[in-house]
């Protein structure tokens, strides 16, 4: 995946396994601290925040990967969609990393390697 080096790769790889430890792609995301947690108590709820538990090398390895990532045009423009939606900085990384985590899932569970598509050109 773009952005993704052999340090944090071997990083996240380290951290997932497999893959066959989540049954699904929101479990890894639970795991890796990317998935909203409502913050509540009793009849008042605050609404959705990053969540601050989750494995910390493999959220960290995957925000990592993000900077780098933001050179190529797939990444860039789903952050500038986001950027473009409203969002700050730190949430537009915190979707793209979850993005991405969708993207490793779904390249464990089918045993394929990253294809870039094409962009296409407005």
């Amino acid at each position: 995946m773009p952005g993704v080096g052999v340090r944090t790769g071997a990083r996240i790889l380290v951290e997932v396994g497999d893959g066959s430890n989540f049954p699904t792609v929101g479990h890894l995301a639970a795991y890796a601290g990317l998935a909203p947690a409502t913050r509540s108590s009793g009849s008042s709820i605050r609404g959705e925040q990053p969540s601050r538990r989750g494995n910390k090398q493999l959220k960290r390895g995957f925000f990592l990967s993000e900077f780098a990532a933001l050179a190529d045009p797939d990444p860039r423009a789903y952050y500038d969609k986001k950027i473009a939606q409203g969002k700050h900085h730190t949430q537009a990384l915190l979707c793209l990393a979850r993005r991405r985590a969708d993207v490793l899932f779904a390249m464990l569970r089918d045993g394929t390697f990253y294809e870039s598509r094409p962009v296409a050109v407005t």
